[in-house]
């Protein structure tokens, strides 16, 4: 191999791991979401869990978060808008992203 093929492999793992944490800071921040959703709904223990995972399984109807923005939206009612849902998980994914790096 030579210099080039080695500098191009580290490039590629590299891609993949990063594509690897942003996808595991995603899917943590909707759990995070979802748990915060729960508690405003009255939902505790496992009942908060399950309803954790539905909101990280809406992320795979569409690209982007919208699709998690508007479950959440709807689950809540008028106990919280999209904007505060919005703000709320850009926050968390922060939160998340912190998280994952400790984890590292």
């Amino acid at each position: 191999m030579t210099t080039f093929d080695d500098r191009e492999n580290a490039f590629e793992n590299k891609y993949a791991h990063d594509e690897e944490m942003k996808f595991r800071a995603e899917a943590r921040c909707n759990k995070l979401l979802g748990l915060w959703a729960a508690e405003l709904m009255g939902k505790s223990g496992e009942d908060a869990k399950a309803y954790a995972v539905e909101v990280v399984k809406a992320d795979f109807e569409e690209a982007g978060h919208e699709d998690v923005v508007r479950k959440v939206a709807k689950d809540l009612g008028a106990k919280a808008t999209a904007d505060e849902i919005r703000s709320k998980r850009a926050a968390l994914l922060v939160l998340a992203k912190d998280q994952i790096m400790k984890e590292v």
